[in-house]
């Protein structure tokens, strides 16, 4: 049984069901298993829990959208 897992910063609702499905079916394709046997988690980390460089993504994020407003 295949299992998919995604850690990223916080989903919509959406946002989750579309990767969960596009996951799903992609992999599906390529390995040649059908849909059914596959398992997909998504864990969510909060942008403050952890970072890039030696920042938080909140604080990487903050700093970009102010590069953009120059």
């Amino acid at each position: 049984m295949p299992y998919i897992t995604v850690e990223s910063g916080v989903l919509s609702d959406v946002q989750k069901e579309e990767l969960i499905k596009q996951l799903t079916e992609l992999s599906s394709k390529i390995m040649n298993i059908p849909e059914e046997f596959f398992v997909t988690t998504i864990k969510e980390v909060p942008d403050k829990n952890f970072g890039i460089g030696g920042k938080t993504i909140d604080r990487v994020k903050e700093e970009y959208l102010q590069t953009l407003g120059k």
